[in-house]
């Protein structure tokens, strides 16, 4: 037995298999939606609960130039030593707060997200200490609302930016902003924060900013806006083979392979009459004698209890629903009178190819969306990562296990 049957034969409660095959090939695939602009692979929050290291090594091997992270702790952990990411593959990271890590971050040769002047002061203060420049992207509020610099604000950033840098102390190597509606095809502020961008870009530009790369387009944007592309396009959510959202299209659609398959062992199979309560508030009563299957997943394994009564799961073949209340460690499905063994495997979701449910099934029915439902599978849930090493050109895509982290 190998190591990959080894792990895979393994007595689990549960795993969220990662496929690093379908992620480098969604890398392949977002690239050439993007031809004339470099990739960020996007491994925040765990790689959207996929696992950081893992994902991010895949993703450069498949042509991803840069990284990107929300929190300076996440951006740090990619060039810890031993995480095996490439020194020459430029890491972003945005979430700043006061009193963040800008020294540890400038000595780690990241770069960081300037939207204020708060951040400008921090940042040029900690590469004073550091004895070297900071690289530093200023990012531009569009029309988010959100992080950034608001148009009012931005030529004395972009000055006070320049000053800086001609002190030494940093070097302007981005210039930024984030969309608030691109999965929502046609919606007017489309335009306008594109507009808005390139006229914050040429201001900077016309001031003496010569930026690296100059990006605005997430996931949504670079699947179906050709005109944001810019230098640099920020692949998130599609690269983990999700689709930003149902109005832009499937996975399918885009050659994107869904990377995570989520799967526990059934605890329990029993009979029962009907008329039967199932889970806590009785909110499902069996319609008649029939068996009911124990799933070991619950909402602290981030199975969303909104998803009561309607999350669907697969088990040997067929479709079955959550019956019931979702509790903290456990559900329980209707198998109908069928009496499969305990430890058959139900099949939460994964790319489908198998009949069974996808997280946009899940999506829709927790009435959220599938960027939540990965990135919420908790830490008692163990990562599988399959299909380490690069086997585009093999015949059968098959490959061995790297890790199994929790």
């Amino acid at each position: 037995m190998n190591e990959t049957d080894a792990v895979r034969s393994a007595t689990l409660r549960a795993r969220a298999e990662i496929d690093l095959a379908a992620l480098r090939a969604n890398v392949r695939s977002l690239r050439a939606h993007a031809p004339g602009a470099a990739l960020m692979a996007v491994v925040k929050a765990d790689a959207y609960g996929h696992g950081a290291l893992a994902c991010a090594r895949a993703a450069v091997e498949a042509g991803a130039s840069w990284l990107g992270t929300a929190t300076p702790q996440e951006a740090l952990a990619l060039r810890a030593p031993g995480a095996g990411v490439p020194a020459g593959v430029r890491v972003l990271c945005w979430l700043w707060t006061p009193g963040g890590p800008w020294r540890e971050a400038i000595e780690a040769d990241l770069d960081v997200s300037v939207g204020g002047m708060w951040a400008l002061e921090e940042v040029t203060a900690a590469a004073r200490l550091a004895g070297r420049p900071a690289r530093v992207h200023l990012k531009a509020d569009t029309g988010l609302g959100r992080g950034g610099c608001a148009p009012g604000d931005w030529a004395g950033l972009v000055a006070a930016a320049l000053a800086a840098e001609a002190d030494g102390l940093l070097r302007v190597t981005g210039l930024w902003s984030h969309f608030a509606c691109a999965d929502e095809p046609g919606h007017p502020s489309i335009d306008a924060q594109l507009t808005r961008f390139r006229e914050m870009v040429a201001h900077a530009e016309q001031q003496g900013v010569a930026p690296e790369v100059r990006h605005i387009a997430n996931s949504p944007a670079l699947l179906t806006l050709p005109d944001s592309h810019f230098d640099l396009v920020r692949a998130g959510i599609a690269l983990y083979g999700v689709s930003p959202s149902p109005e832009i299209g499937t996975p399918a659609d885009f050659g994107l392979r869904q990377v995570m398959t989520l799967t526990a062992s059934l605890a329990l199979v029993k009979n029962v009459p009907g008329g039967h309560g199932v889970s806590y508030g009785h909110h499902y009563v069996t319609p008649g004698a029939t068996t009911l299957g124990l799933v070991p997943l619950g909402y602290a394994d981030g199975i969303p209890r909104h998803a009561s009564s309607t999350g669907p799961v697969l088990v040997e073949g067929k479709w079955r629903t959550a019956a019931g209340r979702i509790a903290m460690d456990q559900f329980v499905v209707d198998l109908g009178g069928e009496e499969p063994p305990p430890g058959t495997e139900a099949v939460l979701f994964g790319p489908g190819d198998r009949g069974e449910p996808t997280v946009e099934d899940w999506a829709q029915a927790a009435g959220t969306i599938g960027y939540e439902i990965v990135t919420r599978i908790g830490t008692r849930v163990p990562r599988v990562h399959v299909n380490a090493a690069d086997t585009a050109g093999t015949a059968d895509g098959t490959g061995d296990v790297s890790d199994v982290t929790k």
